[in-house]
């Protein structure tokens, strides 16, 4: 009887504490396509995203700024962090928009932007990313509707150095100046030719 109450009232101080059940835990990916400016929007208008970040990774500069990445001098690459729920949306349906805004047939290069900083990259976070990814790599090389090869790298996640403030949501802020860009770069126009009408949209 004695250790049927202290069982209780254990029970007891632990519904009472206010003490919150702890929430499902959000993931990470991270992407590089080319301008990061253009690449936020295809994952923000996603069910199950939650946020997504421009910035710098896949380098060797600690704390790069914008000049410096645009340099070519520090290895990172112009990329976008998403954070999203897994149990709302898929990293296989990440991967899926990831390709679909990508010209993932150049090296270092997408658009009307060269050099390493703009070089398309997957960055994994785990094995299963990994795995994923490469599945989604071996998947689009069976299925391309393009005949270039892939050069897309798949790569383990580094360091992820968040762009400047003005940088964040640029498509948003900046709406006519992102548009003008977006379509001097010859952006759409490309992955139109690639992917056909199913393109991703601006």
């Amino acid at each position: 009887m004695i250790r049927r109450l202290a069982v209780f009232l254990a029970a007891a101080a632990l519904f009472t504490s206010g003490a919150a059940p702890a929430a499902d835990p959000l993931a990470k990916a991270t992407f590089a396509g080319g301008c990061f400016w253009c690449m936020e929007k295809p994952f923000d208008v996603l069910p199950g995203v939650i946020s997504t970040t421009s910035g710098y990774t896949g380098g060797q500069k600690k704390d790069p700024t914008y000049e410096e990445v645009s340099s070519g001098g520090t290895g990172h690459a112009e990329s976008v962090q998403v954070v999203y729920d897994p149990k709302k949306i898929s990293y296989e349906k990440l991967l899926d928009v990831f390709w679909h805004n990508i010209d993932p047939t150049v090296r270092n290069r997408q658009f009307c932007d060269s050099g390493t900083q703009y070089r398309s990259a997957i960055f994994f976070h785990d094995a299963e990313q990994k795995r994923l990814a490469e599945e989604s790599l071996k998947a689009l090389e069976k299925n391309k509707p393009f005949k270039e090869p892939i050069v897309t790298e798949i790569t383990a996640a580094s360091t992820f150095y968040p762009a400047e403030e003005y940088h964040q949501d640029y498509y948003k802020k900046n709406p006519v100046r992102y548009g003008y860009y977006r379509s001097g770069c010859g952006r759409d126009a490309r992955l139109e030719q690639l992917w056909g009408k199913s393109a991703a949209g601006h």
